[in-house]
């Protein structure tokens, strides 16, 4: 099986930092359809340095292809099979719920309306409802509504329950799986809450000071042991 993400010596260097402390250095991996990855490190490890490298963001040195393309060179091809989910909202707040799902259904040429319909209907979010006037949980309840919606092939989660009540973020997670594994797609999740996320995992990759110093399948690693060992490595000197 091909993989959907190639990551190859992925190295990233901020001109006003010093080699010591580049935000990443020659960080690879793969991931095939059916994985999920955990995303793992303090802040200012290097996670949203990757995340961004993988998004087309910024440049980098080293490879990376995600369903065969380059996120740089071939970013707007590459947007009809990625999405992204933040903690940050980025949902326009004067827009109703059924305003951005028109407004979606015009822009992505993948997008099923009545595909997030059906995942919205299982909320109380009502379609007349302005974006700015939802909770936080209701927000990410609508982003992924729509991303469900886009049949995309890969989906980065960065801190997406962050703030959320217990109700809304097993209500998030139930849905992403169960929308996970309809298809042929690949997970990235970054996330401080080792505890919640370790169940989903099939791999993780744990970053500290931009170096890798973990990556790994679940199955080399006990169940209910992944919080310990993230935080004896962040001990640990690079």
């Amino acid at each position: 099986m091909n993989p959907i993400i190639t990551v190859s010596g992925v190295s990233k260097h901020y001109p006003d930092s010093n080699q010591a402390q580049q935000a990443l250095d020659n960080i690879s991996f793969t991931l095939s359809s059916g994985q999920v990855l955990g995303l793992l490190g303090h802040n200012g490890a290097g996670k949203s340095t990757l995340i961004n490298a993988l998004l087309g963001a910024h440049r980098y040195s080293g490879n990376i292809e995600i369903n065969g393309l380059d996120p740089i060179e071939n970013h707007a091809e590459l947007m009809k099979h990625l999405a992204y989910i933040s903690d940050v909202n980025v949902l326009p707040e004067w827009m109703t719920i059924k305003q951005i799902l028109t407004y979606t259904s015009g822009v992505h040429p993948c997008f099923d309306i009545n595909k997030a319909l059906s995942v919205l209907e299982k909320t109380n979010i009502k379609l007349s409802s302005k974006i700015g006037s939802l909770s936080k949980g209701m927000k990410v309840q609508v982003h992924l509504a729509l991303v469900i919606a886009t049949n995309v092939k890969v989906l980065i989660l960065d801190e997406p329950t962050l703030g959320l009540d217990l109700l809304y973020r097993d209500s998030f997670y139930s849905n992403l799986m169960e929308w996970f594994n309809q298809g042929d797609r690949c997970l990235i999740i970054a996330s401080h809450e080792v505890s919640e996320i370790e169940k989903l995992l099939t791999d993780v990759l744990i970053l500290k000071q931009g170096n890798c110093v973990k990556f790994d399948t679940m199955q080399n690693i006990p169940q209910g042991t992944l919080a310990d060992l993230f935080i004896t490595l962040q001990k640990e000197t690079v």
